[in-house]
């Protein structure tokens, strides 16, 4: 369930441009985020989401890859102007809770199928 939801890419400009290039650069740990993410995604819609088509896919790759970059952010935040981590973080949490309040709603589900 590796990058089923979500690009590496996706991820990786949502945490902006400050991220730490060592993270970035790290195919192993983007990949189990990944992983983390799309199962956490699923859980919180109780369904697979890797199952989901069309826009409520795009709803679901968003929270996916809100999450990731929520943790290339919290990873090292050194690199961040001065409360810049902290925005982006919020924004992709903000994003997070928006595309799940979509993923949840079951009438969104069954237009997916």
């Amino acid at each position: 369930m590796v990058w089923d939801l979500c690009t590496s890419g996706a991820a990786i400009s949502k945490a902006g441009a400050n991220a730490s290039s060592v993270i970035v650069a790290s195919g192993a740990l983007l990949s189990n985020w990944s992983t983390e993410a799309e199962g956490r995604v699923s859980a919180e819609c109780h369904t697979d989401a890797t199952t989901f088509t069309g826009q409520i896919l795009a709803a679901a790759g968003d929270a996916c890859s809100s999450l990731i970059a929520m943790n290339i952010i919290s990873y090292d935040t050194t690199g961040y102007l001065s409360r810049e981590a902290d925005t982006l973080l919020n924004v992709n949490d903000d994003k997070y809770t928006k595309a799940l309040n979509i993923l949840r709603n079951k009438q969104n589900q069954r237009l997916s199928s």
